[in-house]
């Protein structure tokens, strides 16, 4: 059955003949992004979910989409989407940071030359029938000092048009290095300093818990009398009261904003201070990039739902479509060491230290440590997957270590997974074949080769002649069919295991009756 999405925003038609073509049905239905109800109502059908900023995706709406894997957001902004809740249940959540950031760059610069020279009311003067040249006095942009509250991608577009225009630029973002700063022009300051020294600063930052008004009175108060403020990032970065109150005092010279803390915004305080531009959040809104962030979101599920890429995941490693085939084997490999270790465990994990060997260790190792987490964690929480583990663990308290090294056995690639319980340690190693299935080679310090099946029995036991009979004549006498045996010990007489894949599920009274045969020390049922 083909994967099937629903656009519940306004997006390019084009995007539905993408889906298409990359074997993904798609609904156009840009009327339910505004229709919670009916919204919710849909989404068991589907696998995907393609918005822009209308679609509001909450943790109630994400509960009724039992299908539901993948959010993909036609922006960069995904703070209409519970990122937590998504997290939770497993759905990754995609956005297309650089898709509109030229756009919303552009729109930036032109809302700061409308600021420097009062384009807007000298437009709507002229055309009232007035010529009141001496009224409109600008200021000139060239020989400015900008300062630019995050440095990401579109923060660096503005800075490098800024330079282009003979600008001196400061940038604050607390993950820009020296070095980028070096190589895009700029000055990395720390806030303060931007606000004590900027001529126009222009916001490009995400609005979260730490950077919800940025802009705050404190801070403006901190600025040069006569600054100019740009925002077309997210409303909420500026305390619009506070802001209301500088321009009304004189010590904001001016503002232009784009976006508001309330939206659609039909009723501001600011709209009525005469030095104020305002758009109705258009920084996106260009032909160009309407067109190439639709496309791109489509591409991007579609090699999610298909192939397993992921790309431009808030919530998840990214997995290029060239990389997911190759990785796959090693995800599933994971995955299993995961489950192996969930089902030995007879009290709970306190950590777990994942070791990556040879070649694996050069692939996305925090994609197979979500997969090993979610393995871990299933024998407990049957809905958990790897996009959810991690975050799960944090929960729990659960330490992950990632151990990467060259090879130190005969193989290509090992995966070791080492679980610390209150009863001891758990260690489990294995890797994937040329043939692409994932092996199980060793189990603490015994060697053993086995294939996971679905349904397998575990024993550990002392190395005595006849267990294997005795181990094979109570399996055959409850009629339970043995498809492979793998064996294993540490040393003639001493501890050995065995993993025994079986058609089927093994009775309750016949695990009982292998726990009770001599020597036994533990007889568990697996299931992968």
């Amino acid at each position: 059955m083909k994967p099937r999405v629903l656009i519940s925003d306004s997006l390019s038609p084009a995007a539905v003949e993408i889906f298409r073509l990359r074997g993904v049905d798609a609904d156009f239905e840009p009327a339910l992004g505004k229709d919670k109800e009916r919204l919710a109502a849909a989404m068991s059908a589907y696998d995907g979910l393609a918005i822009r900023s209308t679609t509001r995706v909450t943790a109630e709406l994400l509960a009724r989409a039992d299908r539901l894997k993948v959010v993909g957001r036609a922006g960069i902004g995904v703070d209409n989407v519970d990122i937590g809740a998504a997290t939770a249940r497993g759905v990754i959540v995609m956005n297309t940071p650089s898709g509109n950031s030229v756009t919303t760059a552009e729109h930036a610069l032109a809302l700061m030359f409308a600021l420097a020279r009062d384009i807007p009311a000298a437009d709507a003067s002229t055309k009232a029938g007035k010529w009141e040249k001496n009224r409109f006095l600008g200021v000139e942009i060239a020989g400015k000092t900008l300062g630019v509250i995050g440095c990401g991608n579109i923060g660096a577009i503005v800075a490098d048009r800024a330079l282009g225009l003979k600008m001196r630029v400061l940038a604050y973002d607390p993950f820009l290095t020296q070095e980028r700063a070096a190589a895009i022009g700029v000055e990395k300051v720390d806030l303060d300093d931007l606000l004590a020294r900027a001529d126009v600063i222009s916001l490009h930052t995400p609005l979260n818990a730490q950077t919800r008004n940025i802009l705050s009175a404190e801070a403006l108060a901190k600025t040069r009398r006569g600054v100019r403020i740009v925002n077309c990032a997210r409303g909420g970065l500026v305390d619009e009261a506070a802001l209301c109150r500088a321009l009304d005092a004189g010590h904001v010279a001016g503002a232009a904003l784009d976006v508001f803390a309330q939206e659609p915004a039909t009723d501001n305080p600011l709209f009525a201070r005469p030095n104020v531009v305002c758009t109705p959040h258009l920084g996106a809104s260009t032909a160009e990039a309407q067109e190439k962030v639709a496309l791109e979101i489509a591409e991007q599920m579609s090699d999610y739902l298909t192939r397993g890429a992921v790309s431009n995941a808030v919530n998840f490693p990214a997995i290029s479509a060239e990389e997911a085939p190759r990785l796959a084997p090693f995800v599933s490999l994971a995955e299993k060491l995961g489950l192996l270790v969930g089902q030995l465990a007879r009290c709970g994990v306190e950590t777990l230290s994942i070791i990556y060997e040879g070649a694996v260790a050069g692939e996305k190792i925090r994609a197979l440590t979500a997969a090993a987490l979610a393995g871990l964690l299933r024998p407990i929480l049957d809905t958990v997957n790897p996009v959810s583990a991690p975050a799960i663990a944090r929960e729990r308290g659960l330490r992950v270590d990632e151990v990467s090294r060259a090879a130190q056995s005969d193989y290509e690639s090992l995966v070791t997974l080492v679980a610390t319980t209150a009863e001891g340690e758990i260690r489990v190693a294995g890797t994937v074949f040329h043939d692409g299935k994932p092996r199980l080679l060793r189990i603490g310090d015994i060697n053993v080769d086995a294939e996971f099946a679905p349904s397998m029995i575990y024993t550990e036991n002392e190395d005595r002649p006849g267990y294997i009979g005795r181990f094979a004549g109570t399996l055959g006498e409850s009629q339970v069919n043995i498809a492979t045996f793998a064996l294993g010990r540490d040393r003639p007489g001493g501890r050995a295991v065995a993993l025994v894949s079986i058609d089927g599920a093994l009775p309750e009274a016949t695990l009982l009756l292998l726990r009770a045969l001599p020597g036994v020390k533990q007889a568990t049922t697996l299931k992968f």
